[in-house]
C-alpha cells in the first residue's frame, strides 16, 4: 500500500498508483464522495491495511477490501440503459426491505451506480455506470442536460399555466429553474403531458404539478440527455456501445 499523500504532482501519481476513492468511484463501488466516508469508518483495507486517507494509492496487485467483500480492479468505463418499472427503489441497501433496481439486474452485470435517481413509482429510462465518478458527473445540472418525462395527471391542466413555469415556479419555499410542460391529450380526468427539466430535484415533477391542483399518477423517464428510453422493453438493460458513449462523452477515457 503507497504512503498516503497529498501531492498533484501528475509523474507522482503516475508512480503511486490511482487515489483508493477515485478508484472504489470508478469500480463502481460507490461516488468518490461516498467513497470517502466509507473510508473514514474503516470499512476499506488495502492488502489487509485498514485505510485511514482518502488519498492513499492503489498499486495495480493491490488487493481491495470494502465491508469485507473484495473488490474488483477498475473495469473501463460502461454506460447501461435501464428500463426501470415502477415499484422498485434506487438504492443499492433499503431499510424498508423494498426490492431494488440492482437485485434485478443480470448476473452478468458487473456492479453499478446509478446516474440520478428516479423514485418508487416512477417508470422510464435510468441510466447506470460502473464508474462512480462519471455518475456524479453526469448528474451535475452545469452540464444542462435535459430530462424528459412522459407525466399522467389526475386534474384539468391549464395550458397557459403550464407554460408559465419555463421563467421557474416555487412552491414550499423551493424555487425551481424553467420547466418546459405541455397538454398532449385529455380523456376524461386524466392528461398526459410532456415535461422537460434541467435540474431534476427529488421530486420535483410531482411537488410541481401538486402545486397547480395536479396529481401524478404516472410518471415515465423518456430521456436523460442524449441517451433516450427507445423501445426499450420494461425491465431490460442494454449497454451503450463504447463508439456511442465515446461520442457523447468525449472527456470518458
Amino acid at each position: 500500500m503507497s504512503d498516503p499523500t497529498l501531492d498533484d504532482d501528475a509523474e507522482a501519481t503516475a508512480e503511486r498508483g490511482e487515489r483508493i476513492a477515485k478508484w472504489l468511484a470508478r469500480a463502481g463501488v460507490t461516488s468518490r464522495r461516498d467513497a470517502e466516508k466509507l473510508i473514514t469508518s474503516g470499512s476499506v483495507r488495502i492488502n489487509n491495511t485498514i485505510v485511514t486517507h482518502p488519498a492513499t494509492f492503489v498499486q495495480p496487485d493491490d488487493l481491495v477490501v470494502v465491508d469485507g467483500k473484495l473488490i474488483d480492479p477498475p473495469d473501463r468505463t460502461r454506460l447501461w440503459r435501464y428500463h426501470k418499472p415502477d415499484g422498485l427503489v434506487t438504492t443499492h441497501r433499503d431499510p424498508e426491505g423494498r426490492p431494488t433496481v440492482f437485485q434485478k439486474m443480470p448476473a452478468t452485470m458487473p456492479r453499478v451506480v446509478s446516474v440520478g435517481r428516479l423514485d418508487l413509482n416512477s417508470e422510464g429510462l435510468l441510466l447506470l455506470t460502473n464508474d462512480g465518478g462519471l455518475a456524479r458527473t453526469l448528474e451535475l445540472p452545469s452540464n444542462n442536460w435535459i430530462r424528459r418525462y412522459r407525466v399522467r395527471v389526475f386534474g384539468a391542466p391549464d395550458p397557459a399555466i403550464l407554460a408559465s413555469l419555463a421563467k421557474g415556479v416555487t412552491v414550499e419555499g423551493v424555487r425551481y429553474r424553467g420547466i418546459d410542460a405541455g397538454l398532449d391529450s385529455r380523456k376524461g380526468d386524466n392528461s398526459w403531458l410532456t415535461v422537460s427539466l434541467q435540474e431534476g430535484r427529488n421530486r420535483e415533477i410531482r411537488k410541481v404539478m401538486a402545486h397547480l391542483g395536479l396529481q401524478v399518477t404516472r410518471l415515465i423517464r423518456v430521456a436523460y440527455g442524449p441517451f433516450q428510453l427507445g423501445l426499450l422493453e420494461r425491465g431490460a438493460v442494454e449497454e451503450v456501445p463504447p463508439k456511442v458513449l465515446r461520442e457523447q462523452l468525449p472527456k470518458v477515457g
